[in-house]
């Protein structure tokens, strides 16, 4: 038996709603699966429950209750009472509500995942690294976090070409500016005019930000035309964030990266462990891109990691977030 036949089976079986933790307790129960050589079971677990969502799989559901998401077989869904688990969330979010204390930080960890998936590597610059970090200034010099996507071609020798000619083509810098919300216009302009100043140095330029009012969508348009900076707005499923608006391109402004790099540790870092990936051989690219991956921020490999870590950080799901 297969796993996503393992899991399929339990639902139908039990004709309830279960968290992924709760599947896998059924699952060890009946010993469906032999788990012996599965380092991490829930994971497993969690990801396939989530790739069934993913892939709008008609057999199986899920709804937002109290314990996390919870998934049934769709054969009972008429017989279940949805609605009661619904607003047994809705009372433990009102309850909390007051407890909402996710801090900006904790939003970096949902974008570097975005970002990942998107085949772009990031790092996090802590500004307070910084020489004179004391100074309020800084914040207009920092950018909260970095990304680097590379060009890959599709074969060897003009991949070799291409950095021999130019090794600044073969890969696009962008620098993020990340905000827990942005309500007003006030908050939109002083948000978007350190972005603005973040990011000066970089190809791209990216304002991103969890929560957003509707209303400066129009705003938003045309700050972005005019200053080439895009908008981000993220998600607590990072794979469900929105490029609102897509930013310019640029040069990079080397003098700022030489500032950057001069006054921040991680900055400097960053670089040249990009440097060691563009200059390695064929030989060791394989490796350097490894190394190069664990130096850069962690991301989420299943969707019961993405959960755990919004409930444990108190970062608002979609729905509570529209509540």
């Amino acid at each position: 038996m297969t796993i996503k036949e393992a899991i399929i089976k339990v639902l139908e079986e039990q004709k309830t709603a279960l968290s992924y933790l709760e599947v896998l307790e059924k699952i060890d129960e009946k010993k469906y699966i032999d788990w012996t050589n599965a380092k991490t079971p829930s994971d497993t677990v969690g990801a396939q429950l989530g790739h069934f969502i993913r892939q709008n799989d008609s057999r199986v559901k899920r709804v937002k209750g109290k314990k996390g998401f919870e998934y049934y077989s769709s054969k009972y869904e008429n017989d279940l009472n949805l609605n009661a688990i619904i607003e047994d969330d809705v009372s433990n979010l009102k309850k909390s509500s007051e407890n909402k204390t996710y801090q900006e930080r904790h939003l970096h960890r949902l974008l570097s995942s975005y970002l990942k998936s998107q085949d772009i590597y990031s790092k996090t610059i802590f500004h307070e690294k910084s020489a004179n970090s004391k100074d309020d200034h800084q914040k207009w010099i920092h950018p909260d976090m970095i990304g680097i996507s590379f060009l890959n071609l599709k074969n060897k020798s003009s991949n070799a070409l291409m950095k021999l000619i130019n090794k600044a083509d073969a890969f696009n810098l962008t620098s993020y500016e990340i905000k827990k919300e942005i309500k007003s216009d006030y908050e939109l302009k002083k948000c978007f005019f350190q972005a603005v100043s973040n990011s000066s140095w970089s190809n791209y330029g990216y304002l991103v930000a969890f929560e957003i009012s509707k209303n400066l969508i129009d705003e938003m348009e045309r700050l972005n035309q005019s200053f080439g900076i895009g908008i981000i707005e993220l998600r607590s499923n990072p794979y469900e964030s929105k490029v609102l608006f897509i930013s310019k391109y640029r040069e990079l402004d080397f003098k700022t990266i030489d500032k950057l790099c001069e006054i921040n540790n991680d900055f400097e870092k960053f670089i040249n462990q990009t440097e060691i990936l563009l200059s390695a051989s064929e030989k060791y690219i394989n490796a350097s891109r490894k190394e190069f991956d664990g130096f850069c921020d962690v991301y989420f490999n299943t969707d019961s990691e993405v959960e755990k870590y919004c409930t444990e950080n108190k970062i608002p799901w979609e729905d509570e977030r529209n509540a």
